[in-house]
Formats: C-alpha cells, structure tokens, sequence
C-alpha cells in the first residue's frame, strides 16, 4: 500500500477527514495543509483505518477533535481570544466591585451591631453599680 493510500479508512472516517479539513480552510489554512491536519485528526481520534479488522471496536478519542479550533492558524483564535479575555476581564472587575460595597456595607452593619452591643453593655454596668452603690 502506498504512503498515502486511503483505502483502509472507513467512509465515515473519510467524511469525517473532509468536515475537518473545511474548517481549517475556513479559518485560513492552506488546502495542502488542511488535508494534513484533517488526515492527522482521524488518525489522533480513531488510531488510524479501521478497514478489515485493523483496529475495530477501540473507542473514539474526542480530544483532538475538541482542540482543533486553538490550532487553526496564527490569528484565528487570537482575535476571538483576545475578545473573550478582555469580556471575562470586564465581568470579574465588575464583579469584584460589587463585592467590594457588599462587603463594605455588611463591615458597617456589623460594626454598628458591635456598638450597640457594647453601648447596652455598658448601661447594665452602669445600673447594677448605681444599685450597689445605693445599697451601700
């Protein structure tokens, strides 16, 4: 069998081998390379052709499938990650403001409890010394 020869693959590799290989070309990849990377792919998932008993009933790893989208090329993923980074950066600084006056708010409440408590404290010592010294 030739290096290259596809005729041990499945045709559902096969099909598989093409929806990827378009994705690549979409996000910029050569058609030469893209052939490569997709190929490659079925390869990582299935462990290569599964005609005629060389591999069957091994599960598919998905992994590789998953990961395509970050390699697809220099600037495809930096533009879309670079908003996402900048969107997350937004929601955890808002997020930590909000924290910042909810804990604020609930240092005061407590610090005023804390008072009260203190303030009622005081007055009942000051009663029961009133009546000591009353008694005296």
């Amino acid at each position: 069998m030739p290096r290259g020869d596809k005729s041990s693959y499945t045709d559902k590799q096969k099909r598989q081998a093409e929806h990827i290989e378009e994705g690549y070309e979409k996000r910029g990849a050569s058609k030469k390379t893209a052939e490569s990377r997709a190929w490659a792919t079925v390869n990582a998932m299935s462990g290569g052709g599964k005609k005629s008993g060389s591999g069957r009933g091994k599960k598919t790893n998905k992994a590789p499938a998953r990961k395509g989208g970050k390699t697809g090329g220099k600037k495809a993923g930096k533009k879309a990650g670079k908003k996402a980074g900048k969107k997350a950066a937004k929601k955890r600084s808002s997020k930590k403001a909000g924290k910042r006056t909810s804990k604020k708010s609930t240092k005061k409440r407590a610090g005023k409890k804390s008072s009260k408590k203190r303030s009622s404290k005081k007055s009942a010592r000051r009663k029961t010394s009133k009546k000591k010294s009353a008694s005296r």
